[in-house]
């Protein structure tokens, strides 16, 4: 029997368990429960005694679209407003809290005892970076474009995945530039571990969660846990408490508070043409720079 979510598709053919975000016609953009979900799916994948490694995908056109901003806060409500104003104190402490912190929710699949794959296609922005970021194995179509638009306006890293899979090069690069990466130049920088051909996705991400099935259970876990505590000890911890906190911060400058409010006034779009328009790249990109968007997943 699937698991029943309001955002997601689980199913488990053991020993492989697939989770999907399954918002398509929002490109999966990120609203609550979507990340207390992801959470819930992982730990039912890792509590199954006969699933060995995961799946992270997106129906539709996207991977994810990242956070869906449109709305300012409406999505959380007075989780984070006190009488419809933003509150500072409140954002503090959801974004630190061990229950409701968003980097806590992408870090279940980091936490993971069982290896993830996340098979990203079309859009991976935003916050989806993080979540195809936490994954084990990140296995990209050519065409997908994984970037943190954010990085120009609107928030900072919060898992900061970007600054420990990056050189210190590439990391300033995009931290500074907020510039994307298709899935052919994330692999070629090994941000991402490979990229296909869209044809070949879905094929290839089976292959390599077949093969990392011949292996045994514990075996996986251990390599896992090594490899997660090495990138522990580089303070990867108190990286992430302080990417929540500029995040809340720098969502509630006057620069960015007028760019969510131009997002709900006049529309996402003219939001992100203004602030995208002058680099010419994400949805302001020459159409061979954007996904094509005849490359579907359907679950």
């Amino acid at each position: 029997m699937p698991e029943l979510f309001e955002t997601l598709l689980y199913t488990s053919e053991p020993p492989v368990a697939t989770i999907t975000m399954n918002r398509p016609d929002s490109l999966n953009t990120i609203v609550p429960p979507m990340p207390d979900e992801i959470e819930a799916a992982i730990g039912i994948a890792e509590r199954h005694p006969a699933v060995k490694v995961i799946v992270l995908r997106g129906a539709g056109r996207a991977f994810s679209a990242g956070y869906d901003f449109g709305g300012g806060f409406k999505h959380w409500g007075e989780a984070m407003t006190t009488d419809g104003r933003w509150d500072p104190g409140k954002d503090f402490a959801v974004a630190t809290a061990r229950e409701t912190g968003p980097t806590n929710k992408f870090m279940a699949i980091w936490r993971s005892s069982k290896p993830v794959i996340a098979q990203v296609h079309g859009w991976c922005v935003g916050g989806a970076s993080d979540y195809a970021l936490c994954a084990d194995i990140v296995i990209a179509s050519d065409d997908a474009v994984i970037g943190t638009p954010y990085a120009r306006m609107w928030g900072a890293y919060l898992t900061g995945m970007w600054l420990y899979r990056l050189s210190l090069a590439k990391a300033k690069w995009h931290s500074l530039t907020g510039e994307p990466l298709t899935g052919k130049e994330a692999a070629a920088v090994e941000l991402i571990n490979e990229s296909v051909p869209f044809e070949r996705l879905e094929e290839r991400v089976s292959e390599i969660a077949n093969k990392l099935c011949r292996i045994p259970l514990s075996q996986l876990q251990a390599q896992k846990l090594v490899v997660n505590q090495a990138y522990e000890n580089m303070g990867l911890s108190s990286t992430q408490t302080l990417g929540g906190i500029l995040d809340g911060l720098m969502r509630n400058t006057p620069d960015a508070l007028g760019f969510v409010e131009t997002a709900a006034t006049e529309g996402v779009r003219a939001a992100i043409e203004r602030r995208d328009g002058p680099w010419g790249d994400y949805s302001q990109a020459p159409r061979a720079r954007r996904p094509d968007p005849s490359h579907v997943i359907v679950p």
